[in-house]
Order: structure tokens, then C-alpha cells, then sequence
């Protein structure tokens, strides 16, 4: 599993200057992350969630569901 914050502008000034910044990720609680799964800057995972193996969680994830794949899916409620 990878939990990645930074960011970066996506203008060339900026982006050269080395300007970073990081945006939070929250995850709920009894969340179960597969391995591999990626976690990218700003999401929200809410609690009760499964996030499958290799999933790419691009953003906010609600509450008792399953979500899967690249970008990751809400497939079924628990």
C-alpha cells in the first residue's frame, strides 16, 4: 500500500522553482486497503470500506462500500 500527499503545480515556473506542497488523506475507521492499493493526495476514505488489491484511489471514497481497480470503483455496498 502507498499513501502519497505531495503535489505539485503543473505550471513550468512554478514546478521549477521545486514548489511542493501535501494534501491530507483521511482514512476511516475499520477500513481494510488490499496490498498495492495506492492512495493519491486529497482522498477520503470513509469507514467500514474495503479498497481492493492494486486499486488506485484517485477520490473520496464513501462510507461501506467496496472499490476497486484503476481508477478505483465503488462496486457493491456492504
Amino acid at each position: 500500500m502507498q499513501l502519497l500527499n505531495p503535489t505539485h503545480p503543473v505550471d513550468p515556473e512554478p514546478r521549477r522553482a521545486k514548489l511542493e506542497a501535501a494534501e491530507p488523506i483521511t482514512i476511516g475507521d475499520n477500513v481494510w486497503i488490499g496490498g498495492g492499493a495506492i492512495i493519491l493526495p486529497g482522498v477520503t476514505i470513509g469507514e467500514n470500506t474495503v479498497i481492493g488489491a492494486g486499486a488506485v484511489v484517485t477520490e473520496d471514497v464513501g462510507a461501506n462500500v467496496v472499490a476497486v481497480g484503476n481508477p478505483a470503483r465503488v462496486t457493491r455496498r456492504l
